[in-house]
């Protein structure tokens, strides 16, 4: 540092005045003071949880069983269509296609919300291999428009539901349990801190 002429400098004051730095001892009520004085000054910069990220996650998920429900719609339920679905056989099988179709867009929505920070190329895999099953039951639904009487083209779509619903449950609950795993190793890292 560079000593000015005529100033001193902060070290050269702390240099001569040594004994007084080291025997005065601060004021009474010095430390609660400076507590007080921390924790408002914490306090006022403490993040405030907000209730947007909550209610974008219920829009999106919203969206998305929507947006499904209408592609389902589109895609297998349409009259008209190139295609025939188990609820234009009969109406016993209609309920059995509603049921299976509410749950598929339940497990959807689920797989869907689900947050896979670490490998989103997990989650896209995830989504193509779903579309791929689709489109195994969209040739089903040709060949039931041409054979509508035939019992194994309708056995096989509901086995087809039932395969598909087995295997989004499994993803789900293992999804789940990763996620919960996560959570248990975050809080645990938390505890040793």
């Amino acid at each position: 540092m560079k000593k000015l002429s005529g100033m001193k400098t902060i070290e050269d004051i702390i240099r001569n005045n040594k004994d007084f730095f080291e025997e005065a001892e601060p004021s009474n009520g010095h430390f609660e003071r400076f507590n007080r004085k921390l924790e408002v000054r914490f306090q006022a910069n403490a993040p405030k949880r907000s209730i947007v990220p909550y209610l974008l996650r219920a829009a999106v998920v919203t969206l998305l069983v929507t947006l499904s429900s209408l592609w389902t719609w589109d895609h297998f339920i349409r009259p008209g269509s190139s295609r025939m679905t188990l609820g234009q056989v009969s109406p016993q099988y209609k309920e059995v296609e509603n049921y299976y179709i509410h749950q598929v867009n339940m497990m959807e929505g689920e797989i869907v919300n689900v947050d896979l920070k670490n490998n989103p190329e997990q989650k896209e895999m995830l989504l193509i291999e779903m579309k791929s099953m689709d489109s195994v039951y969209v040739s089903l639904q040709k060949e039931l428009k041409a054979n509508p009487d035939d019992e194994r083209i309708i056995n096989a779509m509901i086995e087809h539901y039932q395969t598909k619903l087995e295997i989004m449950t499994y993803i789900v609950n293992q999804l789940k349990t990763i996620r919960n795993d996560n959570q248990n190793n975050t809080e645990n890292e938390k505890v040793r801190l």
